[in-house]
C-alpha cells in the first residue's frame, strides 16, 4: 500500500472514476439491448439520439475506442433504418 498523501488520494480518485465509468458503460450497453429489442421504428428513432449521445460520450472519455463507438453507431442506424 502507498504511503504518500498524494497517492493514496489518487488511489481513491482512481476508484471512484472506475466505478463512474463501469455504469456508464454499463447503462449505455443496457440501452443498446433496449434499442435492439424494439419492435417498431418509432421507439426505436426515439431511442437512437440518445444511445448515439452516450457512446460519444463513452469514446470522448476513452471508456471505449472511438472506432467501436463509430461501429455501433453506424449499426444500430441502420438496424433503425431497417425496421418498418
Amino acid at each position: 500500500m502507498a504511503n504518500h498523501k498524494s497517492s493514496l488520494k489518487r488511489i481513491r480518485a482512481n476508484a471512484t472514476k472506475r466505478l463512474r465509468n463501469r455504469y456508464q458503460a454499463k447503462t449505455t450497453r443496457t440501452f443498446i439491448k433496449r434499442l435492439r429489442a424494439a419492435e417498431d421504428k418509432k421507439s426505436a428513432s426515439d431511442l437512437l439520439p440518445k444511445v448515439i449521445s452516450m457512446l460519444d460520450r463513452l469514446a470522448k472519455k476513452s471508456i471505449i475506442h472511438k472506432n467501436k463507438a463509430a461501429n455501433n453507431k453506424s449499426k444500430l442506424t441502420k438496424f433503425v433504418n431497417g425496421l418498418k
